[in-house]
Parts: structure tokens; C-alpha cells; sequence
């Protein structure tokens, strides 16, 4: 993970002031991360979900959520100010592992409210969560969505209430 990190921050440039170092390597809080059912929950409670895959990645499959935002990783260095302070910031990708350099990236520049959900839309999906595109029916076809194929957001169970 500091390589994944280190790889993130080396494009400083002297624009922000680096984090306290020990023996030369900056030090970060661990990143947190939820599942995909604290993720649902935490969006019922008003967390921003950040996606960070590619347009046509979220053309493909999406999240269907009401308050998501797409900043491919590859943009978060130009907008990162986009992202609010003062709200709970959960970012996703396809696996967990691009999300997981951008919360890095956000605690790197004093987020404390960033989490990191593991396993990305694949889990959630798994999970038989609400998205948008080709994978749904695939989804509704392991049994877990019955014949509706729309997952309770109130449940409280991980496949569809």
C-alpha cells in the first residue's frame, strides 16, 4: 500500500505540505474501509459516493444510488476540491484497489471522513445491491432478487430484504 501511495504522491510538486515523515517515508493514518451493506447504510445516512472508475466502466455498470459522483482516479489530482470536507466520503472503483489509492490521496490532503469500500461494485453487485447496466440480470439470476430483481434499501439482511 505505501507503494500504491508513494506512487499517488510523487506528482507534489511542492504545491502541498508533506506529512510528517519517519525515517524519510510519510506517514498516513490506514485507510478505512467498509463493506458494501455498511456502504448502503452509510449512503441512507448521507455519505457522497465517489466513483473513480472510467466513463465507459461506468457505462458498462453503475451504481444506482442516488447521490454518487464519477472523478476517474486519473482526475482526482485536479479534483480533489470538488470533494466536500464535511461530509462522509466513501470512494469505490470496480475491485476496491483504485479507490483505495484515492482515499490514500484524500487523507493525504487532511480528509479524515474517507473510507475505502472493499471488494468495489464486483462485491456489491455480489451483493445483490441496486446498479445499473449488464451485470444486473446476471446478478437477479443467482436467486438473491427473486422476481423483482430490486434489493430492499431498508433491509437489513445483504441480499434484497
Amino acid at each position: 500500500m505505501l507503494a500504491a501511495f508513494q506512487a499517488v504522491t510523487r506528482s507534489n510538486n511542492g504545491l502541498w505540505p508533506m506529512p510528517k515523515e519517519k525515517e524519510g517515508v510519510c506517514m498516513l493514518q490506514e485507510a478505512k474501509e467498509v463493506c458494501p451493506t455498511s456502504t448502503r447504510r452509510m449512503i441512507g445516512e448521507g455519505a457522497l459516493l465517489v466513483d473513480v472508475r472510467e466513463p465507459n466502466e461506468i457505462a458498462a455498470i453503475a451504481f444506482d444510488v442516488p447521490d454518487v459522483v464519477n472523478i476517474p482516479l486519473f482526475e482526482l489530482e485536479s479534483r480533489w476540491q470538488e470533494i466536500p470536507k464535511d461530509r462522509e466520503v466513501i470512494f469505490v472503483c470496480q475491485s476496491g484497489a483504485r479507490s483505495l489509492k484515492a482515499t490514500y490521496y484524500l487523507q493525504y490532503q487532511g480528509y479524515t471522513n474517507v473510507s475505502n469500500m472493499a471488494g468495489g461494485i464486483e462485491k456489491w453487485a455480489t451483493k445483490g445491491f441496486s446498479i445499473i447496466g449488464a451485470r444486473a440480470v446476471a446478478a437477479c439470476a443467482t436467486g438473491c432478487c427473486s422476481t423483482d430483481c430490486a434489493p430492499n434499501p431498508t433491509a437489513t439482511s445483504a441480499c434484497c430484504g
